[in-house]
């Protein structure tokens, strides 16, 4: 019994024995047609063609080199991963009339449609030394009249009875009642009936030139002449053509000698007092041009010059007062009115652009220029601005356009092309050659 269960166990050992060395010779063995169809494969996949150095791909177009985006200077002539970035370099074409290696970029026309591109021409326009600020108008203190009396009285009478009536030249706005001037007309009247006293009217005319010094007017003197009869009352006149200011009197009032009863002022003419800021203040000198206009007449402009520049500046707002004198003719200028000035000196013509196609990057200031093929940033040099457009000094020619809207996406496919990044490399081998010419 023990012999046949011996001789069991050897002969499952045997078999097991077997089966695993044949399987392992299945295993090992390769099949003829998996060795030969790597090769046949390898053979079927032509290889990437090469054109001056650089690996071509699937596209069917010339790519000129490999690059990454984020490192656009940097090129390379065969795909792969980029030593930058976590990313696959990308194929930069050349396309027909590629503008990209001159300094541009091109852009298809369907795109700069979606993008909203809109061309403004470079053309010529007036420029001049301008200047803008905001004042007041104002009075003119020299045309402040005031009335007064050389003699002490009562006011019996007023014309003018509130600040703002208006008043003519020679309207009589009071009537004083004054007694030290009745005692002068009577002794006037007694001396026209002495004769034989005063035979060169000497005297006559004393008394006479006494009462037009006391304030009597000459019809007023020669009324009392004619009539041979004082009045106690004479009359005060207007000096001017205005608008009552001051009132200092009221009716049946005392005055003393040299009161002042009220003061007229001229609007005829007024002053617009402008405030400059400091920094702008050298820029101004008396006889420039200006320019007014007011929010109540926005589409009436006054025309003035720079009569004075005040010799103090403003220490709160650190502004400097200039005075325009305008004509009031009509009466429109009202003080306290607020006006928009724009001061204008010598003009001249210049090439510009609209302002909204500057690009100000810090360094330099960029507008992108159309080209027949392709767009191309070209750096200029700016002066004033006017009426929304840049006056530009260089770097642009009459007739080019410009873009005018969308400049800043084209922009940033400058940047990414390294068009921007060639600008610098140019303007740190100009300033190294400058450095470098120094003795």
């Amino acid at each position: 019994m023990k012999r046949l269960h011996l001789l069991i166990i050897a002969v499952l050992l045997a078999l097991f024995t077997g089966l695993g060395w044949f399987l392992g010779q299945k295993n090992n063995q390769t099949p003829i047609s998996e060795n030969i169809a790597p090769k046949k494969m390898a053979k079927s996949i032509p290889s990437k063609p090469i054109n001056n150095g650089v690996v071509q791909d699937d596209s069917g177009k010339t790519v000129k080199y490999w690059y990454d985006p984020m490192v656009p200077a940097q090129k390379f002539d065969k795909p792969g991963k980029s030593p930058f970035m976590d990313m696959q370099l990308e194929p930069k074409y050349a396309e027909a009339g590629d503008a990209s290696e001159e300094g541009g970029v091109t852009i298809s026309s369907q795109t700069a449609q979606n993008l909203g591109v809109r061309l403004e021409k470079v053309e010529t326009k007036t420029f001049g030394e301008s200047l803008a600020a905001v004042g007041r108008i104002e009075p003119d203190e020299r045309r402040f009249y005031a009335v007064q009396t050389r003699i002490p009285g009562f006011v019996e009478r007023l014309s003018v009875r509130a600040v703002g009536d208006p008043v003519v030249k020679g309207q009589k706005v009071a009537e004083i009642y004054a007694p030290e001037l009745l005692a002068a007309q009577q002794e006037y009247l007694a001396l026209l009936t002495l004769n034989d006293v005063d035979s060169d009217n000497s005297l006559k005319q004393a008394a006479r030139n006494r009462l037009r010094l006391l304030g009597m007017s000459e019809g007023e003197v020669a009324a009392i002449t004619k009539t041979g009869k004082s009045s106690p009352r004479f009359g005060v006149y207007a000096p001017a053509s205005g608008v009552l200011t001051e009132l200092g009197v009221r009716e049946g009032g005392q005055i003393m000698t040299g009161s002042s009863l009220m003061q007229i002022t001229d609007l005829s003419q007024v002053w617009l007092i402008a405030e400059i800021p400091e920094r702008d203040a050298a820029r101004l000198k008396p006889g420039l041009a200006a320019e007014v206009q007011l929010q109540s007449l926005p589409r009436e402009t006054f025309k003035g010059k720079v009569g004075y520049l005040y010799p103090m500046l403003n220490d709160t707002s650190r502004t400097l007062q200039v005075r325009i004198e305008l004509s009031n003719k009509a009466n429109q200028l009202r003080p306290g009115m607020y006006a928009n000035v724009a001061f204008t000196g010598q003009t001249h013509e210049a090439l510009s652009v609209p302002t909204e196609s500057v690009i100000a990057t810090g360094k330099r200031k960029i507008v992108i220029v159309k080209e027949t093929n392709g767009y191309r940033p070209a750096e200029v040099t700016t002066g004033q601005e006017r009426d929304n457009h840049t006056e530009i000094l260089s770097g642009l020619s009459n007739g080019e356009e410009v873009v005018a809207s969308g400049q800043f996406l084209i922009d940033s496919e400058a940047s990414l092309s390294g068009v921007l990044a060639r600008l610098s490399q140019r303007d740190k081998a100009m300033k190294d050659g400058m450095k470098g010419a120094k003795p």
